[in-house]
């Protein structure tokens, strides 16, 4: 890997927890539906390939029909977009690694599965002093992670070469994401997954917290000027 010029972040699980507001809005449209509900810890599991895959897993085995998972995203939709802040935060120390990777002149990118809209929000809300030179989410007609396709774009947008690049997320979805885009991969044992997950889905790095971010960049800059 040459010089890193740019670090792309998954959302969900890694910069934000936002697992209590999915669950309580998933649950609530299962309730709605007549569907049983399901405990907060399930939906690590549940999340991590976009909306509908999401509401998919959540649905009785019987139950996974396109009809219904159409007639369960309305609900979900309507009710995240008004719970969707309620208590998803920051993880310790992001804000921070953020802002240093800002002033020493890293270009900042999001690259998630969920939905345009809601990716777009969050970033604002949650991270509003910081320049990110993509924020791209699920969008109509581009197939979600782990196909490279959003990373590909975010390489386009920012003149940033593959080798020049580094991927952060917390599980193995985003692990094979990093590896089809050929980037480089850093797992993050903070999030929805286990460190199972991120090893045996290939994680070039492993973090255990925003300081190892750090060091991994710094390790990688200094093993290429030597």
């Amino acid at each position: 890997m040459q010089h890193v010029k740019l670090v792309v972040f998954d959302l969900d699980g890694t910069i934000l927890n936002t697992l209590a507001d999915l669950a309580y809005s998933v649950n609530d449209a299962l309730e709605k539906c007549g569907f049983p509900v399901h405990a907060m810890e399930a939906y690590k599991h549940f999340v991590g390939n976009g909306v509908n895959k999401l509401l998919e897993r959540s649905l009785p085995d019987n139950r996974k029909t396109p009809d219904d998972i159409a007639r369960l995203k309305a609900l979900f939709l309507a009710c995240y977009e008004v719970h969707n802040m309620d208590r998803t935060e920051p993880y310790t120390g992001v804000h921070a690694l953020l802002q240093s990777l800002q002033s020493n002149g890293f270009l900042l990118a999001v690259a998630s599965n969920k939905y345009q809209a809601a990716t777009e929000k969050l970033i604002r809300r949650f991270f509003p002093d910081c320049s990110f030179a993509a924020v791209l989410g699920q969008r109509e007609g581009v197939p979600v992670k782990p196909n490279p396709a959003i990373v590909f774009d975010i390489l386009r947008m920012t003149g940033v070469s593959p080798e020049e690049t580094l991927y952060i997320g917390d599980s193995g979805v985003d692990m094979a994401t990093a590896f089809n885009s050929g980037v480089t991969s850093v797992g993050v044992t903070w999030g929805f997954r286990p460190r199972e997950e991120l090893e045996a889905a290939g994680a070039c790095h492993i973090a255990d917290s925003t300081d190892d971010i750090m060091r991994i960049i710094n390790i990688n800059i200094h093993t290429q000027r030597t």
